[in-house]
């Protein structure tokens, strides 16, 4: 009989490289990720850090996770997760970066609130 190892969540930076606070957000989740799996501080995860625009399926379960007050913050300008839709359709540049999504937790945050995204990394359920 074998055990079965959980595998690591996966942690997704929607990046902007000409963006210094997105460079931030990169190299702060660069540093969480290398810590977790020296000091075992905190669960290990894998990044995946792209400056690619999300798909239209990944813009709707962001919209989930970040509810109705998060609209405006996700797709600039709008206010239902309609028009957040359309506005993405129409162009991808409205998609808010730098982005991180805990797809496994269901759990995003826009920005570059160092503290904020910590404490979703901490959140991170042990193995």
């Amino acid at each position: 009989m074998g055990f079965f190892r959980k595998t690591k969540d996966i942690i997704t930076l929607f990046h902007k490289a000409s963006s210094p606070g997105s460079k931030r957000v990169a190299t702060l989740l660069k540093q969480v990720q290398v810590e977790a799996a020296e000091k075992d501080l905190r669960p290990e995860f894998d990044l995946e850090v792209t400056e690619q625009p999300p798909t239209l399926d990944q813009v709707k379960t962001i919209l989930d996770y970040v509810g109705q007050p998060g609209i405006s913050l996700v797709i600039k300008g709008a206010t239902s997760e309609n028009e957040a839709l359309q506005k993405f359709k129409q162009s991808a540049d409205s998609f808010q970066k730098p982005l991180v999504v805990d797809w496994a937790n269901g759990k995003a945050h826009v920005g570059e609130n160092e503290s904020e995204i910590l404490k979703m990394l901490n959140a991170l359920p042990k193995k």
